[in-house]
């Protein structure tokens, strides 16, 4: 008897263990740069909330909004209107892509 409930118990840990390290959503956020440096961008949405996001050191992912076009980092400039495709991990938020609106 002790032995099915310790296997029920490990199957129900195990099922919470797989639940919760399910991986990262995207999510977008549409905005205007207001700051731009080699490790993060923040840019603020028509409400005026500034939200900030991590970059990796060799991010590269910044595109035209009809996807023909690539910038390098040093074309990002505040007030740029932009896109960017992020994840957030254990509350912090990375961008994997920033798509340039205008």
């Amino acid at each position: 008897m002790k032995i099915v409930v310790l296997i029920a118990a490990l199957f129900v840990f195990a099922t919470a263990f797989v639940v919760s390290a399910s991986p990262a959503q995207a999510d977008t956020y549409t905005g205007t740069v207001t700051h731009v440096s080699t490790e993060n961008i923040k840019a603020k949405d028509s409400t005026g909330k500034e939200v900030s996001f991590l970059l990796a050191p060799s991010f590269d992912q910044i595109f035209s909004s009809d996807g023909k076009t690539t910038y390098q980092m040093k074309n990002l400039k505040a007030g740029n209107e932009v896109k960017i495709v992020y994840h957030q991990q254990l509350g912090i938020r990375y961008a994997d892509k920033i798509i340039v609106l205008k």
